[in-house]
């Protein structure tokens, strides 16, 4: 099948090039890790080594790929965060899965010195621009992605809200969206809040780690004001229970939101890789999704929740896309 795209086909940026999006077979992973660096304890724990684990991660989303068609991930190891984007990219070629980069900051304890401290908001959209044009890291890889932008807290620090507006303003530079990291799950309201005050659609935005917020009525303002809500920390049981998570999702669904909705399992570190004994990158697709059907949501809500929304969000395509 040709992917010459048509004159007006929506394109994901990936990367290992443009992707027009009706061409992804299969659902996507709407906010993984897969090579970063987030060790501040000095044990090596919160890392997936481009050698150690990168043959790991690769056979995972091929095994993903064969089972259950797995045809995108949204990859979110922004700056700061041993992002390695040559790395993404062999990974991409030797899976057979299309996996779309990020730029932006993360959350405050891990913004790199040498790019926040003195920076203002116009110097750092500048920074994120040079970076979606030319590439990540001296590569040529564009990222298609900005995220996963973070704050932590109900509101965020300082610094985090220069590189939030940041992130948002670049965002309407290039066409890209925002995922953003709301650590816990608190503080997504004042995400919403300061990126939509730049501009930025709410179509345009997405709001992390809503499935570890008990907070149903929270999801629901998120949803209602046209933000996507994640639950992309599926089988992480230590921060949540999966049983909450499908508690809060069907709620959500109940309350006439699958439009919103984008699910993922938020691996970040290697001890949840499946050869380490972890749930793995398939979580979501041999477990969790598994009981959302078996609560009664049909085969369309979960395509429209793993294929469809992640689609749309990434590209600002309408409900009647995909």
């Amino acid at each position: 099948m040709s992917t010459t795209p048509h004159p007006t086909e929506r394109l994901l940026q990936t990367v290992t090039g443009p992707l027009p999006a009706r061409s992804v077979p299969g659902p996507a992973l709407a906010h993984e890790h897969l090579v970063l660096d987030l060790d501040r304890k000095g044990d090596g724990a919160a890392v997936l080594d481009a050698q150690r684990h990168g043959p790991a991660v690769t056979r995972e989303l091929t095994a993903l790929r064969e089972e259950f068609g797995l045809g995108l991930v949204i990859e979110l190891t922004c700056r700061g965060m041993g992002r390695d984007p040559d790395t993404l990219a062999r990974i991409a070629r030797e899976s057979g899965v299309a996996v779309v980069a990020a730029t932006g900051w993360y959350y405050e304890p891990f913004h790199p010195a040498a790019d926040l401290d003195g920076a203002g908001v116009e110097q750092l959209t500048d920074t994120l621009v040079q970076e979606i044009d030319a590439g990540l890291d001296g590569t040529g890889i564009r990222p298609g992605v900005l995220g996963e932008v973070g704050s932590h807290g109900e509101t965020p620090t300082e610094p985090e809200s220069r590189s939030l507006r940041a992130a948002a303003r670049a965002a309407l530079a290039t066409g890209l969206s925002v995922a953003t990291h709301a650590q816990l799950g608190h503080g997504g309201l004042a995400q919403l809040d300061l990126l939509t005050a730049e501009g930025l659609p709410p179509e345009r935005l997405c709001i992390g780690h809503q499935d570890l917020l008990a907070e149903p009525a929270v999801h629901r303002r998120l949803a209602e004001a046209g933000a996507y809500v994640a639950f992309d920390t599926v089988g992480k049981e230590s921060y949540q229970s999966d049983e909450v998570r499908l508690r809060l999702l069907l709620a959500l669904l109940e309350a006439g939101h699958a439009d919103r909705v984008l699910l993922s399992c938020d691996i970040s570190r290697h001890g949840y890789l499946l050869t380490e004994g972890g749930q793995g990158y398939g979580h979501l697709f041999r477990s969790f999704l598994p009981a959302v059907r078996s609560a009664g949501v049909d085969d369309d809500l979960i395509d429209l929740m793993t294929r469809r929304n992640p689609l749309r969000f990434l590209t600002g395509a309408g409900p009647e896309e995909f």
